[in-house]
């Protein structure tokens, strides 16, 4: 059998690990939070694949591209290329829809402006092309007297400096264009900003409207016509920034003379000046304090009035394709636009063209359905995706572009997904697998295991704890193994006990949201017990965390915490917050992404560490402050590396280096800053302990000691104070929020918010975390 063998694999906390992974299989790496998945599978074959690949191009191209670090093994064999689709942040773009980021937004644009049928939005006819009479024949209906300018717009909104079109201009006997906008002379024209974009419009004629110029105004449009390719327009001599009228000699209302320019791609745009609405430029939305909120003058996103939220003007929402507008066929669920399409049949020479583009539509929404995202429109925010949403839209663009011979690895890719979908991801990751690539999979999910060809199982810990290998195979070895935690809850040997009780509801205490209508909510209204923990469920794009995250937590936020500029989805009212003090909301955001962030800094525990170094004799006798033990300001750490413990050395094509300080050798303090001891430990020995042994050693000190037990209660017993937030699993930095929180003295009245906190977690931790939970709402908090 075709394998990946991996030998002496150690980086992070793999214990120079031996392993062979069958190819073109379906392999899950499972085990506790921290128990090595990531480093395995991201940090050694992901970046050894990775790395391979880059140093096969040349010197030259490489300079462009940054190099991953080489993982700590001492030799990989049989590695395919590797494509990583992880669980990242979404697009913080307003400008990001489920449309843009697949690319199937492009396709749309293409075929509305290749095919679509331009109409008056007044009368709502067919726009047909207008004849120069009939552009003369506007022009005259005008007041007698009224000054105009005929123009010929030759550039719109393309960058450079223009300079051979102004020559060409002038040579050609025009005297003036306008200019961005300005009335300029072309002997004076200023020099153009080669990085912006500019629209020229040659003036062709000015007169004074009079009936017998009819001939003359016929030349003008005969030559605007032909420099700009079709079209032309009219402004006021008194207002000359202003256009009138547009004309086309392809689409014009033979009503009320409406007419649009040359369809392009670029109007279906909201990114473009083009096609964007003007009130909105192109986000569909504008915020402001909205009147009818019947709980508080909160700071919403009204639907722009403009554009009702479609994002386009109005040229382009008025652009019809079988009876139907691009932003109508944009805002219908996937499974919907998939059918429209798939029976879509155009006549002639508009049939012809619109079957390629179609065809690359049907196949592209087709994979968004096989992973399951049926239920989204191609309007939708991408900031408002999960990061289990967001990654299966990678997935369905991996599966389309059709390769083979190439090894996936996904990070929990059934994060967010009830499980009726998950037969579905299952189901796309076997067909990945058919066609011929590896697929490997981090993941704690019991139906992934059960159907995957292979798994390997880290621990039998986690942190100093894990990093070896407990067992492997086939699920049913698994199972067999009573050395794998993970075997003894496939088997059934294990599980989460389901509670025999339960507590009654006190139905006088109750929160209650009445008339929620955010995003896809139908007008609902909703009770919450106070003093339980309650689970909102639904499959995926259901509304849950519309619900909760956008309509009762920034009430909540407003209500209890003082928060005055929070955005809320519009409902009547939310009752029964009288019976809370405070919210915490504990959300899948990092903890801080850079390595002078730790456990330690994020708890506030390292405060009260400083706290203590400052005041022992020896640091009051030298007349130190707290500021001395931080390694974030100057005065008590090692200049030579600021702090850090390493020093990064650039190796131009290379990937940089990381390597210890010389000065400090990894210390981060000065010499004379790690002199002072407490209970003969320096700073740095201190934040080099585990949670579990500082625990003990902090005993005496109830502030620490409290931040040090919700660390070890949350199940991170084995994260050293200091280590940094970058080397933290997804899993185990949700916990040290958690633990942040819950070591925060509680007054039993507190709302508690978790979205999905067993993200990253193994059924273990789950366990764990379920009687953290219930502790909290055992002192009479709402969770």
């Amino acid at each position: 059998m075709k394998q990946i063998s991996i030998r002496g694999a150690r980086t992070h906390n793999l214990k120079n690990i031996n392993v062979d992974l069958p190819r073109d299989q379906l392999v899950v790496i499972t085990g506790l939070s921290g128990s090595g998945k990531s480093s395995l599978a991201f940090d050694t074959l992901y970046a050894e694949g990775e790395r391979r690949y880059v140093e096969s191009l040349s010197a030259y191209a490489r300079q462009f591209l940054s190099m991953m670090e080489k993982p700590d093994v001492d030799h990989i064999e049989g590695l395919s290329p590797a494509i990583a689709i992880q669980q990242k942040a979404t697009s913080h773009n307003p400008r990001s829809t489920v449309g843009t980021i697949t690319e199937i937004y492009d396709y749309l644009r293409l075929l509305f402006a290749k095919v679509g049928e331009p109409r008056c939005p007044t009368h709502n006819t067919l726009l047909h092309a207008q004849t120069i009479s009939q552009m003369v024949d506007t022009v005259l209906v005008l007041p007698e007297g009224t000054g105009v300018m005929i123009l010929s717009p030759i550039i719109r909104e393309r960058k450079g400096e223009h300079v051979e079109l102004l020559q060409t201009l002038r040579e050609q006997g025009f005297l003036r264009a306008r200019i961005d906008g300005h009335l300029i002379d072309l002997d004076q024209a200023p020099a153009l900003d080669l990085r912006k974009k500019h629209t020229i419009e040659v003036v062709v004629d000015r007169i004074k409207v009079r009936s017998d110029l009819q001939n003359r105004l016929a030349e003008s449009f005969e030559t605007a016509l032909r420099l700009s390719g079709g079209i032309a327009e009219l402004a006021l001599l008194e207002d000359p920034s202003q256009v009138t009228h547009h004309f086309s000699a392809k689409f014009a209302c033979s009503q009320c003379g409406y007419s649009v320019a040359e369809l392009s791609p670029r109007l279906f745009s909201f990114n473009s000046p083009l096609g964007c609405c003007e009130h909105c430029d192109g986000l569909g939305w504008q915020s402001g304090y909205d009147p009818d909120f019947k709980i508080l003058q909160l700071v919403v996103q009204h639907s722009c009035k403009g554009c009702h939220g479609t994002r386009l003007n109005q040229m382009a929402r008025n652009v019809f394709v079988a009876e139907k507008s691009l932003p109508e066929v944009a805002s219908w669920p996937i499974d919907e636009t998939h059918r429209f399409f798939k029976d879509l049949h155009l006549l002639g020479a508009r049939g012809e063209i619109a079957a390629k583009i179609v065809k690359e539509l049907v196949s592209r929404l087709h994979f968004l359905l096989e992973v399951g995202l049926e239920y989204l429109s191609l309007d939708r925010s991408a900031e408002t995706l999960s990061g289990g949403e967001a990654q299966r839209i990678r997935l369905a663009s991996q599966i389309g572009s059709g390769l083979v011979g190439v090894m996936y690895i996904l990070d929990e890719p059934s994060i967010g997904l009830h499980q009726r979908d998950n037969e579905k991801l299952l189901n796309t990751l076997k067909k990945l697998r058919n066609l011929g690539n590896t697929v490997i999979v981090v993941e704690h999910d019991l139906d992934a295991m059960l159907q995957a060809d292979y798994i390997l199982d880290l621990g039998p810990g986690a942190g100093v704890h894990g990093g070896h290998i407990v067992a492997q195979g086939k699920p049913s070895d698994v199972i067999l193994n009573n050395n794998s935690l993970t075997g003894q809850y496939l088997s059934g040997k294990r599980a989460i006990a389901v509670p025999l009780t339960r507590k009654p509801i006190d139905t006088e205490k109750q929160i209650m949201i009445r008339g929620a209508c955010g995003n896809n909510l139908k007008n609902i209204s909703v009770e919450i017990p106070v003093g339980l923990m309650t689970c909102i469920t639904g499959v995926s794009g259901s509304g849950k965390s519309t619900l909760i995250n956008d309509t009762l937590a920034p009430t909540a936020a407003r209500l209890l915490n003082g928060a005055t500029r929070v955005a809320v989805a519009r409902c009547d009212e939310v009752t029964g917050l009288e019976y809370l003090d405070k919210l915490v909301v504990v959300d899948q955001s990092p903890i801080g992404r850079t390595p002078r962030s730790n456990p330690a800094t994020y708890t506030g525990l390292f405060s009260d560490i400083r706290e203590l170094f400052a005041g022992t004799l020896e640091a009051r006798s030298r007349g130190y402050q707290l500021g001395r033990f931080s390694f974030n300001v100057e005065g008590g750490r090692c200049e030579a590396c600021s702090g850090e413990g390493v020093v990064k050395v650039e190796m131009h094509f290379l990937a940089d280096v990381y390597v210890t300080c010389d000065i400090c050798q990894g210390k981060r303090y000065n010499r004379e800053t790690l002199e002072i001891l407490y209970k003969g430990k320096n700073i740095h020995q201190v934040l080099e302990m585990t949670v579990e042994e500082a625990r003990s050693f902090f005993d005496a000190i109830p502030a620490a000691a409290r931040k040090l037990q919700t660390l070890l209660d949350v199940g991170l017993s084995y994260v050293t104070l200091g280590q940094s937030a970058t080397t933290l699993s997804g899993g185990e930095a949700q916990r040290v929020k958690l633990a942040t929180e819950l070591s925060r003295r509680d007054t039993g009245r507190v709302l508690y918010v978790l979205d999905e906190p067993t993200t990253g977690l193994h059924f273990y931790d789950v366990e764990q975390l379920l009687k953290i939970l219930h502790r909290l709402r055992d002192h009479g908090n709402t969770v």
